[in-house]
């Protein structure tokens, strides 16, 4: 027993320092096994690290911002809806209101197309999106329709306002109770614009309501919402709505944006002779809202059609682009920052080809929220740019670079100037310049 009991005790001791020496041996040899796989890495890239690739997740409404419709035009009956009755921030759908109001007063008198009215000082200090009035001018009645169909300028939303309703307040409270009497329940109007205020509200069926009472009550004037350009002062600028020239048979209506509704949007669209109003709100890009209007309008359509499934539509670009890059313009992606309410962009100057170049970014959301930052930081010198994302890879996946686009050579220069005093990047990029 005595003999045993040593052998064990001698084969324990050296299966300890064995145990030992190996693990001795494996911290040694560690680095050399790390490194020799590190090389065999590099070797299968070339000689350069690939970093991983990063990962873009598409953009998803936020709940209590969501809400869309789809109605036949002339019968009313719905399609399709999602939160139909909830109460949401119309933002610059408001102008369709003030534009029913404005159609209304010409047909019974007491405006005419011609007639020039005046803006107020209160009118100037509007925030952008605007046309830049100043106090005392002149605007002729059609010009401010135009500017608030196309521009969404505040500006000439309240100059309408004005002249109807004496004071913007007096005229948001005619807003409602005309509001009431089309059988909008939902609709508290406090403004003219559409411009952030907590008390002002609607519904994706409220605006589906007037989106019909404009088609219908006032086909002579309807047309407006339809017109893709707009000159004013010797400046042009685009309408913000990209499916009037993107999706097929649209021909208005609205746009609208603010940090509290996400993006908004009614339209109308015509096919064999059948006419669909489609709204949507809450959108987490415009390009998202876009696109999710383009598929209930399609299902809806290819329904109707008696489809099963209905033919893909996307958004149109109104160019190809000069790069196997995908160019993805304003109209059909990025905002402006909440007191650019128009929508994504103060409208497009056609006139002008140079841009500035903000950066480039791994999360299309983050080049939104830069274009915002830029255009909140130079809204002067950027008023009237039109935002463009451009999507390209390298080897780490997908970057989208950001630019606003539209600019004079000198309103580009300011630009990056401003920026740059605000810790920002810029530079300015002449025409031609990919």
């Amino acid at each position: 027993m005595g003999v045993g009991l040593a052998i064990a005790q001698a084969l324990s001791n050296l299966t300890h320092r064995a145990g030992l020496l190996f693990l001795v041996l494996a911290f040694a040899f560690a680095p050399s096994v790390a490194d020799a796989a590190q090389s065999a890495k590099k070797k299968r890239n070339n000689g350069q690290t690939q970093p991983a690739a990063t990962r873009v997740h598409p953009p998803q409404p936020h709940p209590d911002r969501y809400a869309a419709i789809v109605v036949d035009a002339e019968s009313g009956e719905v399609f399709f809806a999602r939160n139909p009755d909830e109460t949401r921030f119309p933002a610059s759908l408001t102008k369709m209101m003030t534009l029913y109001m404005t159609f209304e007063a010409i047909e019974r008198g007491r405006l005419r197309l011609d007639q020039r009215i005046a803006a107020s000082e209160w009118a100037t200090l509007q925030s952008p999106t605007k046309l830049g009035l100043e106090i005392g001018q002149t605007i002729t009645v059609e010009d401010a329709i135009l500017a608030l169909a196309t521009k969404s300028a505040n500006d000439a939303a309240v100059v309408l306002a004005e002249a109807q309703g004496g004071s913007e307040a007096q005229f948001a409270d005619m807003m409602t109770q005309r509001a009431r009497r089309l059988g909008m329940r939902q609709s508290n109007f406090k403004n003219a614009s559409g411009l952030p205020d907590p008390e002002q509200t609607s519904s994706a069926r409220d605006m589906a309501i007037l989106g019909r009472a404009l088609v219908r009550h006032f086909p002579n004037y309807y047309g407006y919402f339809g017109r893709t350009h707009f000159t004013f002062n010797g400046l042009t600028y685009r309408n913000h709505n990209g499916l009037l020239e993107a999706y097929p048979g649209t021909d208005g209506i609205k746009t609208g944006f603010i940090n509290s509704s996400g993006y908004n949007l009614v339209a109308s669209t015509v096919r064999d002779e059948r006419r669909l109003i489609g709204v949507v709100f809450g959108g987490p890009t415009s390009g998202w809202r876009n696109q999710h209007m383009i598929q209930i309008l399609d299902q809806t359509f290819a329904r109707l059609d008696g489809a099963t499934e209905p033919a893909p539509s996307r958004v149109a670009r109104a160019q190809p682009a000069k790069t196997p890059a995908a160019s993805r313009m304003a109209q059909a992606k990025t905002p402006m920052p909440e007191i650019e309410q128009g929508d994504g962009r103060s409208g497009t100057l056609v006139a002008a080809n140079w841009a500035v170049q903000i950066g480039a970014f791994r999360q299309m959301a983050a080049a939104e929220r830069q274009a915002r930052e830029a255009a909140d930081r130079a809204p002067k010198e950027l008023d009237g740019a039109a935002i463009a994302i451009t999507e390209a890879r390298d080897q780490s996946g997908k970057i989208y670079r950001v630019r606003l686009a539209g600019l004079s050579e000198d309103a580009a220069r300011k630009a990056c100037a401003q920026l740059k005093q605000k810790k920002m990047s810029c530079h300015a990029v002449p025409p031609g310049k990919g």
